[in-house]
């Protein structure tokens, strides 16, 4: 009776020797040898709900932590200060963004207006976030990368989240004699996949893809009509705005 009380107790210490739980060792031989084997098999059914029990508390225990206990020990910071900085360190590796896309992110992410606010300031004053630095290369890239006027660049800053009086004076330095340059340089590359269309489909076709690129319709007009006088069309009439 001693052995079939002491045994659902089991050994306590986590990672033991998953042998022992099958209870004590046989008896010495003798007399009580039948009485263990059966003491062996009472204890076994009683004991499968004793450490079934054990385990499930043990891991009751474990997994009772709170959400930000579990974050704490896979690394992730319990202040949204410290969140925040880290959600806005990884977006700008490599990549510049606006104050707005970063403050968006934040957002997403649940991060507390107070705390999001701090952080954004901060990389501000330091100098991590620029809206004029991020206009100005916007515009340069874009313009020379995808031959983008001015019209064009002001929208795709807006939606960045970039102030008006940013966009004007980084969209304001765009040479207006290099915008209308790279508007020639657009239509020569698109003038050969129109040869063989009548003209006024070629209008429409070469005038159609500048203002796609923000160029205004008199500066389009006029530098679809030059291309084409100089591939020997008649632009007679081709003064009225398409």
């Amino acid at each position: 009776m001693t052995r079939r009380t002491e045994w659902p107790g089991g050994p306590a210490e986590p990672g033991g020797d998953p042998e022992s739980d099958h209870g004590p060792a046989e008896p010495e031989a003798g007399g009580g040898a039948r009485p263990g084997r059966r003491s062996r098999g009472g204890a076994g059914a009683g004991s499968g709900f004793g450490e079934g029990a054990g385990r499930r508390a043990r891991s009751g225990t474990r997994s009772s932590g709170s959400p930000s206990s579990s974050r704490a020990e896979k690394g992730e910071p319990r202040d949204p200060v410290e969140q925040a900085r880290n959600i806005c360190l990884r977006l700008l590796t490599g990549t510049p963004r606006t104050r707005k896309q970063l403050a968006d992110a934040l957002r997403k992410r649940e991060i507390p207006d107070e705390a999001a606010e701090e952080v954004l300031a901060r990389f501000e004053d330091v100098g991590l976030i620029d809206d004029a630095a991020f206009a100005g290369a916007w515009v340069e890239s874009r313009h020379h990368g995808r031959g983008l006027a001015r019209r064009a660049l002001v929208r795709e800053l807006r939606t960045k989240g970039v102030d008006s009086t940013v966009i004007d004076e980084a969209v304001g330095r765009l040479d207006p004699d290099q915008e209308e340059e790279t508007a020639r340089e657009l239509v020569a590359r698109k003038l050969r996949s129109t040869r063989g269309l009548d003209r006024d489909k070629r209008l429409r076709r070469l005038a159609g893809m500048l203002a796609r690129k923000g160029y205004g319709e008199g500066m389009a007009l006029r530098v679809v009509r030059q291309a084409l006088e100089e591939e020997g069309e008649d632009t007679e009439g081709l003064d009225e705005p398409f």
